[in-house]
């Protein structure tokens, strides 16, 4: 496959190719045809007959050209799988480019501290799911651990203690670092409310910004209205890129919840489904 793309990346052999796939072709044909000395187009079919992407026929004195085709068909079969999974994962860009803008948008204001303090996000999403088993999502280390992270980061540390004073904790890791966050839980009222404060910090252990979230939790028809409503203080001029992110952050690991839940009803449905059978058994 190497050979084949490097013998394509030249715009001279490529034409070579393009006049070949109309009918097979002569050395002198080829050079009067791209313009160029015969002993360079020898050159470009001997590398083009090395990656198999042409034969040569030994015709009494003259020596003809053909495509082969196969390689070819190789090369745009694995092309279209390329563009099938860039098509498919065109989101994924989109949040890149979208995490860009927001940064851009708010570069001229964040050469200062608290200059995004008072900044409000509120977040709104119906999950197929009861109360508590949302609410044992957010307070259950595993099963928090399990949505609570944006794509390619892992989580390290992932701690709501639903209690007045419970530990706040939530750290992350990818190739290039860790980030950490700690604060403090006020409120839990199970099922139904969390507030909770988070500091972001920087890489000496200082607070970049601190996050005050206040979740709740409302019973409908069709499972859980989860509304998450989060203020930012004690911003510095370093958090720009924290804070650009939170938007696109959060949609991102809404979504990763309610995957998360969904499956977790799927569980729960299949588990009750067998012990039927068996007790029919």
């Amino acid at each position: 496959m190497e050979k084949i793309i490097s013998a394509l990346a030249d715009s001279a052999r490529w034409r070579i190719l393009e006049l070949l796939a109309e009918r097979p072709r002569s050395v002198g044909e080829l050079a009067e045809l791209t313009g160029l000395r015969q002993p360079q187009t020898t050159k470009h079919l001997q590398t083009l007959g090395n990656a198999g992407l042409v034969t040569v026929f030994p015709l009494g004195q003259r020596r003809v050209y053909a495509i082969e085709a196969a390689p070819l068909t190789e090369v745009g079969q694995r092309l279209r799988l390329l563009i099938e999974a860039a098509e498919k994962n065109r989101g994924e860009r989109d949040v890149v480019a979208r995490y860009q803008a927001a940064i851009e948008a708010d570069a001229a204001k964040a050469d200062r501290d608290r200059w995004a303090d008072g900044r409000s996000f509120l977040f709104e999403r119906a999950l197929p799911a009861s109360r508590d088993l949302v609410w044992r999502h957010f307070t259950d280390a595993t099963l928090l651990a399990s949505w609570w992270v944006p794509p390619s980061l892992a989580i390290s540390e992932c701690v709501l203690e639903p209690r007045p004073g419970g530990r706040a904790v939530l750290e992350y890791r990818d190739a290039e670092g860790r980030y950490r966050s700690e604060g403090r839980v006020h409120a839990a009222e199970e099922p139904e409310r969390l507030v909770f404060d988070l500091s972001v910090l920087d890489g000496a252990g200082g607070v970049s910004f601190t996050g005050h979230y206040d979740v709740s939790l409302t019973e409908t028809e069709g499972g859980t209205a989860l509304r998450l409503g989060l203020q930012i203080t004690e911003t510095t001029a370093g958090a720009l890129p924290y804070i650009a992110g939170i938007e696109t952050g959060w949609r991102q690991v809404l979504d990763n919840l309610t995957h998360a839940v969904e499956a977790a009803m799927g569980s729960n449905a299949a588990t009750g489904h067998n012990k039927e059978e068996k007790d029919h058994g």
